[in-house]
């Protein structure tokens, strides 16, 4: 199949809707499918990292909407979809869309260029004009589409979808043995997101010393410099743009980090996370963790910390929660159905 994915990155968004298509994409490629993005050039994007043949949509500096989703995509949905019908080669047979603000108004229009739309989801909270829709998140269910989606649909809900890079799957038998046999937390792995525009990690960073600490960042990230120099005085280590996630999740004891499809990567290793809400599109995925006890929500950073250290069944608790919630397993299972 020719397969094409409409997805963006910016630092206003972050990275996840454009990795999360690149692990589909690659396990796509694998098997012999041709792949094509198409993605536009926002402030802060990462498309250096797409390694396949790739459509730029040029971005419109003077756009600016009350809608958030909006102002993420950058231009109005028509806009969009002029110019990737512009674009979009002629014998696409897949078309795979990951964005908030795209909605049936924009598959309609697309439904003359492809064979098949399939949508990546999160929210619930639009119409859908598509064949297939993914959404890979704890607790979504058939009722969250309820009209808003077409009779025949395919729809693909829960962590069995979740679009985690294959390393998870290879290292799970050795995170989860190695939980078993932690008896302390000594080291602990802080990633926000690509895109910390709050210096939320140089916050967490003050509540830290005594443990060995990694700290992970995205290279847009605004505090970059600010966070460097601080890790230096304190022998932290700081990594961008980290390319080995699961190894570096295997090697910790605890994560402190925001929610979103990272989530799921940590769930797949059983490392709990102490856990913020960094977006309000994240909230649904962290309350839906803390309702099965497979995280904390931070309230306090310091006292929250501290209940884990003093508390050690409550970490092993949270661990053997959370590896039942995402065995790894999700591309292949998504590929099967595709």
């Amino acid at each position: 199949m020719n397969i094409v994915f409409r997805v963006d990155s910016s630092d206003q968004m972050g990275v996840g809707h454009l990795m999360r298509c690149l692990t589909l994409a690659n396990e796509l490629q694998q098997q012999n499918h041709k792949i094509t993005f198409i993605c536009r050039e926002l402030m802060g994007n990462l498309i250096s990292l797409i390694k396949y043949p790739l459509l730029v949509l040029p971005k419109d500096d003077s756009f600016q909407f009350d809608d958030l989703y909006l102002n993420w995509l950058g231009v109005a949905q028509e806009q969009d979809a002029r110019q990737t019908i512009k674009v979009i080669p002629k014998n696409t047979d897949l078309l795979i869309v990951d964005s908030y603000a795209l909605d049936e108004e924009w598959h309609q229009k697309l439904r003359y260029h492809t064979n098949k739309i399939m949508v990546i989801d999160d929210l619930a909270d639009r119409q859908f004009d598509c064949d297939i829709l993914l959404n890979q998140n704890l607790g979504s269910q058939k009722e969250d589409y309820q009209d808003k989606v077409p009779d025949n649909i395919k729809l693909l809900l829960g962590c069995n979808y979740a679009l985690l890079r294959p390393e998870f799957a290879e290292f799970r038998d050795q995170a989860l043995k190695k939980r078993k046999n932690t008896k302390k937390i000594k080291n602990i792995l802080v990633s926000v997101g690509g895109s910390d525009t709050e210096n939320l990690t140089h916050e967490i960073l003050q509540s830290l010393d005594g443990f060995n600490v990694v700290v992970v960042l995205g290279e847009t990230s605004p505090y970059n410099d600010m966070i460097k120099s601080y890790a230096k005085e304190r022998n932290i280590e700081v990594i961008v743009n980290a390319n080995n996630m699961a190894e570096l999740m295997l090697d910790a004891d605890l994560a402190i980090g925001a929610g979103g499809s990272t989530s799921w990567e940590r769930c797949c290793l059983g490392l709990p996370t102490l856990l913020y809400i960094t977006a309000d599109n994240q909230r649904k995925i962290v309350e839906e963790l803390e309702k099965l006890s497979a995280t904390i929500i931070v309230k306090n950073l310091k006292d929250d910390l501290q209940i884990m250290i003093d508390n050690f069944g409550l970490w092993q608790s949270i661990s053997d929660k959370a590896k039942n919630i995402c065995d790894g397993k999700g591309v292949v299972n998504t590929i099967k159905l595709i």
